[in-house]
């Protein structure tokens, strides 16, 4: 995810310039927004992976075995 996030804002700065025509009343290099893209991007990964990973570790393996 951090590989990512970090190649995603690379990107978001080369292509800057087209951008730019996309955006009103912030600059396409404004460091306040991508950080907080960013931050919010890797917060919902990080909770998709982490939820249903909580959830499986509260089952009996052997009880799902049995099910399946």
């Amino acid at each position: 995810m951090l590989l990512g996030s970090v190649l995603g804002t690379l990107a978001a700065l080369a292509l800057a310039r087209l951008l730019s025509a996309f955006l009103y009343g912030v600059s396409a290099v404004d460091p306040l927004s991508l950080v907080g893209a960013t931050l919010a991007l890797l917060a919902v990964g990080v909770a998709a992976a982490l939820l249903p990973a909580w959830r499986a570790s509260r089952l009996d393996p052997a009880a799902v075995f049995r099910e399946g």
